[in-house]
């Protein structure tokens, strides 16, 4: 038969087409020519109808025979051209060379920055404590002594999840649910996220706060100077320079500012003759808030402030890992740039 015998020369020609094929995209031409719903094979059954009857049977168990053998060639040749492949890289492959260092992650800047400040002051015998993130307008406001027609709560830019639950604007909301909790002495740090309507380079709506408090008997304004000189000395060098200033705070009495000299200049408040772009020339930074527990709060919790004295302070994270770093934009810190970020690996 006629169609037979073409059917049976489909596989001398494969063969042929295949010793020219090069790449696997010729391979797949090829492949589509010769076995595709339009290609030769097709094309000889789709005369099927052609023969008598009584050759048909012969005729397709050829067409099937066939198929086998072209799809055989063709993957024969593909295995073929994909070994070639394999072995024209590793011909350019040279095991001599010494292999790619694998990148090492590192600790958030943040993250370094909270755990140093949290070390120093367990070094100084302060219990890390930790609350919620979402607390009620006592613990953060009123206990505090900021009452709701305080001036003080226009300061915070308070988030406010329903009436008397707010996002906490400060981590001093542990201060209150430590000391409702035990009886003096104590002495802890609270570090922990905090929230405020708040956002531009050097200011975020959410940011991270160590608030730390000492009671007991006989606490004075020296222990809490002498304190904080101690950690700002331990994180920024012995030879940073420490001043307080008189401030406000709702719940401390007296209140001081903490400025130290700038990590840049190093106090003299100039760089090679410029003025310091972080001081503005002053020599100075401000770091903290801090102040004497005011009674009014020892009261709210159910201490005697006839008996009991103590120190209150707080700390921007960011802040200090700004400084400590050389960080000049606080979205830096949560933007998740691999160059930034890397820069910390350890």
């Amino acid at each position: 038969m006629e169609l037979l015998e073409h059917m049976e020369s489909l596989a001398g020609a494969l063969t042929e087409r295949l010793s020219q094929v090069s790449s696997l995209p010729e391979l797949e031409g090829c492949r589509v020519d010769f076995l595709g719903r339009k290609g030769r094979l097709a094309e000889l059954m789709a005369r099927l109808p052609e023969l008598p009857p009584a050759d048909r049977p012969a005729f397709g168990q050829a067409a099937n025979r066939v198929k086998q053998r072209l799809t055989a060639l063709i993957e024969e040749r593909r295995a073929s051209l994909e070994r070639e492949r394999e072995a024209a890289l590793l011909a350019r492959f040279d095991p001599s060379l010494p292999g790619r260092r694998p990148w090492a992650g590192s600790l958030h800047p943040i993250t370094l920055a909270m755990e140093e400040v949290c070390s120093v002051f367990r070094g100084m015998g302060y219990e890390v404590v930790s609350g919620p993130e979402v607390d009620t307008d006592f613990h953060c406001f009123e206990a505090l002594n900021m009452p709701p027609e305080h001036p003080a709560r226009d300061m915070q830019d308070t988030l406010y999840i329903r009436d008397k639950v707010v996002l906490r604007t400060h981590t001093s909301t542990m201060q209150i649910r430590t000391m409702l909790q035990r009886r003096p002495p104590l002495a802890v740090i609270a570090p922990g996220k905090v929230y405020r309507r708040d956002s531009d380079v050097t200011h975020s709506p959410m940011f991270h706060q160590i608030e730390g408090l000492l009671v007991d008997t006989k606490v004075t304004l020296a222990d809490l100077r002498g304190t904080l000189t101690a950690f700002l000395k331990a994180v920024f060098g012995e030879k940073t320079r420490v001043r307080f200033r008189p401030s406000f705070f709702p719940f401390t009495e007296p209140s001081v500012e903490v400025d130290m000299s700038c990590t840049r200049c190093g106090g003299e408040g100039h760089v090679h003759g410029e003025t310091c772009r972080i001081c503005k020339g002053s020599g100075w930074l401000e770091i903290l808030g801090s102040g004497m527990v005011d009674p009014a709060v020892f009261e709210a919790v159910g201490y005697d402030p006839e008996r009991v004295t103590g120190f209150a302070f707080g700390l921007g994270v960011e802040r200090v890992a700004m400084l400590k770093y050389g960080i000049s934009d606080i979205r830096l810190n949560f933007e998740n740039d691999v160059r930034f970020l890397s820069q910390f690996t350890v």
